[in-house]
């Protein structure tokens, strides 16, 4: 078993085990399909070094940009209510 995965740091570091086990999951998907590590791997698993990198806070598990998306919601609407009550009807049938 891996050492640091012994002690809850660095499950609180990211939030719960929920997180920690999906940061780690596509960070071995990323470093398996060509991305570098950034920590030094040595003699460590790919897990272990994975995990290394969570403890140094080299990567996190950041949520999805949502200010893009409600840019283009706000878009849409403006649309809608400039095309006017006749065409939104027609959207919507």
């Amino acid at each position: 078993m891996i050492e640091a995965l012994k002690s809850d740091d660095v499950v609180n570091k990211v939030g719960g085990r929920f997180k920690l086990a999906v940061l780690v999951q596509k960070r071995l998907v990323d470093v398996t399909f060509g991305a570098p590590l950034l920590v030094e791997r040595g003699d460590k698993t790919l897990m272990e070094a994975v995990v290394q990198e969570v403890l140094e806070g080299k990567i996190t598990l950041e949520p999805p940009d949502r200010s893009a998306q409600a840019a283009a919601r706000a878009e849409a609407a403006e649309a809608r209510a400039a095309a006017g009550p006749a065409e939104a009807d027609e959207d919507e049938a």
